[in-house]
């Protein structure tokens, strides 16, 4: 697999790649874990597969635990240059373990090597605006609903060096 790693601790590694450099294996594990994640456990209404995962800038991010996927997002450029991160998923036995946010991290520092100057974009769901916030994004607009549940647009802007 030709996926790229970045910095990591005594315990996990964070990975990246685009689709085309993920191993089928890992691949299918991470489809599986936001399957698991989005349409089992919450119940969400729309398709996961959108095909954004397919797009040449997007790049996957996951980390691994017990030799599988544990935690993941998506990291997209928009039409207009912003930058969006989505399909934040964590497996149930690793949510305090912090995945979430390395992870997270792991994406806003990707995002800001790849367009410094750009907005970031994400729809968090809405009970998790307060965790966004402590990461440094803003809420800019009202909760709406995204395949049946509530999320509220967020947006987070680079401190300039």
């Amino acid at each position: 697999m030709n996926a790229a790693s970045t910095a990591s601790d005594t315990r996990t590694q964070v990975h990246r790649a685009a689709v085309a450099d993920i191993a089928p294996r890992t691949l299918y594990l991470l489809a599986k874990l936001r399957q698991d994640v989005f349409s089992i456990e919450q119940g969400a209404t729309d398709p996961d597969l959108d095909g954004r995962d397919l797009e040449e800038t997007t790049t996957l991010l996951w980390i691994e635990a017990d030799g599988e996927p544990a935690a993941h997002v998506r990291v997209l450029t928009e039409p207009d240059g912003s930058m969006r991160i989505g399909r934040l998923a964590v497996r149930a036995q690793n949510r305090r373990d912090g995945f979430g946010g390395r992870i997270m991290r792991a994406a806003l520092d990707l995002t800001e090597q790849l367009a410094p100057e750009q907005v970031v974009r994400i729809d968090a769901q809405a009970y998790l605006e307060g965790w966004y916030s402590a990461m440094g994004y803003r809420t800019v607009g009202p909760v709406f609903l995204e395949a049946g549940i509530e999320h509220v647009p967020m947006e987070y802007h680079h401190p300039r060096s």
